[in-house]
């Protein structure tokens, strides 16, 4: 403080200007003012004037340090009294330890409904290498929302381009690299295949479906096709029109059922070779997909009318109906899960690709509604009854996407999405029994690109080497529950399961035979009719005549019943 004071008087005593020089000595004035502001040279006052300037100066620095004291002494009490709350919260969350213990287990619940506990949301997908994918095939370009695709443990058939008619081809699963352009095909349509189905029961015979209005079943060699094959093991002649959807019986044998666009459903004794049932009457537009449940005593069916149906098909009933599941007007897909409801994938009113689940009893509303994406593509469904795990593939994406299905809401529980570079044309699903379970491998598909076949892998990251019985329960076996005549005759059967522990041994199926019954009745008749044998004094064309005749009679006959009925039926509301 004094030598503040001390800095504040030398710089009020300055020298005055006209100060004089010092004798002996040549000094400018320049020189001098700059030396005397430099040295601040004090002039003379008088000491008493000094002392009283002093003692001012240090009663106005004493007046103004006293509230800055008093200022920082009240901050270092606030400071120490917030100090003291925190110690004191601190002090008293250690003491009461009761507060965060309540708090965990609701944190832990929290946590449990953002991520749900699944051993398959680890899932990843993954392609084949070059060298393991089938290349240089002509894979069809028929604009028709169907998977071009059928698998089985032995063999992959794929739906391929042919002039003059229709074919697909059908290679064994080692037969992969590139494949000839004069590797043989099944080639007996004269219209383009549409679909393709492997038999559950017997993994050398497959059926398809064609724009010629005709069904054909046939049954591959052992080793694979050597030359090209045309002629089937039976053709089955029903539809009016082209028929675009086929699919087995899950537990009965020799069962198929075809779907046309004349809107019919027929249901084939493929052993007799004989139409057992026809539903046309239940669906005023194209059917989109059919769908059989878990033991093959219903199907369920998506139409163009956008409504889904779930029909009895031995009572020829409708047991249920939605109209308007989803309101887009581009195709649905509808199937059965293992536990009776069905799965549906569509389109919003606002295009959006939907993903919805109904329970059968009750279809007035979803039980819940997945909104995903606006893409054009249809979603082809692939269901493992075992995981509970469904996929979607859509037509011209380039992606998988997987859900779990489970009892408790929201139901669907998205998984992970596989994602490539190329779009889809077409899908292949690869039954259970035809996966390596020693890798973890819970699904297989095979992807059409537009030249070739691509497999991907679906596989569970696991560390241990054994067999994991939590992935791979029972699943459904080659061997058939029933027969066909005991199916058509009111009885069910659940699959009959086996077991992969030790992979799955495939055994040899017996050779396909067809005995057509038809035939043989009609030729009973004959003989009946006339006494002569026959077959021996008559050529076998003019025997088609007469059996094509007495087909048409018959035909007539019934739609006349028909006819009849419907006019009772008429008579009898009027009466009331």
């Amino acid at each position: 403080m004094r030598k503040d004071a001390h800095m504040m008087l030398n710089t009020e005593n300055k020298i005055p200007e006209d100060t004089a020089k010092k004798p002996g000595k040549d000094y400018d004035d320049d020189s001098i003012s700059e030396r005397n502001k430099s040295l601040g040279t004090p002039r003379s006052r008088p000491v008493s004037e000094l002392i009283k300037e002093t003692v001012q100066l240090h009663e106005k620095l004493q007046h103004q340090e006293r509230p800055k004291l008093a200022e920082l002494k009240s901050d270092e009490q606030n400071q120490s009294v917030k100090v003291a709350q925190m110690k004191a919260a601190f002090d008293s969350a250690q003491k009461t330890p009761e507060k965060p213990i309540e708090r965990k287990p609701s944190m832990r619940k929290d946590m449990r409904r953002v991520v749900r506990q699944s051993k398959f949301r680890h899932v990843f997908g993954q392609a084949v290498k070059n060298d393991q994918c089938y290349d240089d095939i002509r894979v069809s370009r028929v604009t028709w929302d169907s998977a071009f695709c059928a698998v089985n443990p032995k063999f992959v058939a794929l739906i391929i381009e042919a002039s003059g008619g229709g074919a697909f081809l059908v290679l064994p699963l080692h037969k992969t690299g590139r494949i000839d352009k004069s590797y043989p095909t099944v080639c007996g349509h004269t219209g383009p295949v549409l679909d393709i189905d492997w038999c559950p029961h017997n993994d050398q015979v497959i059926a398809s479906g064609s724009e010629d209005c005709t069904v054909m079943v046939w049954q591959i060699p052992e080793n694979g096709l050597v030359t090209s094959m045309s002629e089937p093991v039976v053709i089955l002649e029903g539809h009016s029109k082209r028929v675009g959807i086929i699919t087995w019986h899950p537990t009965a044998r020799n069962i198929l059922l075809s779907a046309g666009c004349d809107n019919q459903i027929i249901i084939w004794n493929v052993g007799t070779g004989e139409a057992m049932i026809n539903l046309e009457d239940m669906h005023p537009d194209v059917i989109y997909n059919v769908c059989w449940n878990r033991n093959g005593s219903l199907i369920c069916t998506s139409c163009k009318d956008k409504s889904i149906r779930v029909i009895d098909p031995r009572k020829q009933e409708i047991v249920g109906e939605k109209e308007k599941a989803h309101e887009g007007a581009r195709p649905m897909r509808a199937i059965f899960l293992s536990d009776g409801n069905i799965l549906t994938t569509g389109f919003s009113r606002m295009s959006e690709r939907q993903l919805a689940l109904w329970n059968t009893q009750n279809l007035e509303e979803p039980m819940t509604v997945n909104e995903m994406d606006t893409s054009n593509g249809v979603l082809l469904p692939f269901y493992d009854p075992d995981t509970n795990v469904v996929y979607l593939c859509g037509k011209g994406d380039s992606s998988i996407r997987y859900f779990e299905i489970t009892d408790e809401a929201p139901y669907v529980h998205f998984l992970n999405t596989f994602a490539s570079k190329e779009p889809q044309r077409g899908m292949g699903y690869m039954p259970k029994r035809g996966l390596d379970v020693n890798k973890c491998e819970i699904a297989r598909f095979y992807k059409l690109h537009e030249r070739k076949c691509e497999p991907i892998v679906m596989t569970v990251p696991r560390k241990s080497d054994l067999f994991q019985d939590d992935l791979y329960p029972d699943t459904a076996g080659p061997d058939p529950a029933l027969e066909a005549e005991e199916w058509f005759d009111g009885k069910n059967g659940d699959p009959i399961l086996i077991s992969l522990k030790n992979g799955y041994v495939p055994g040899k199926n017996r050779e396909f035979k067809v005995v057509k019954k038809n035939m043989l009745d009609n030729k009973c008749l004959l003989s009946s009719v006339c006494p002569v044998k026959t077959g021996l004094t008559k050529s076998e064309a003019k025997l088609e005549e007469i059996l094509k005749e007495i087909k048409s009679l018959k035909d007539m006959i019934s739609s006349q019943e028909k006819r009849l009925v419907q006019l009772e039926e008429q008579m009898s509301k009027l009466a009331i």
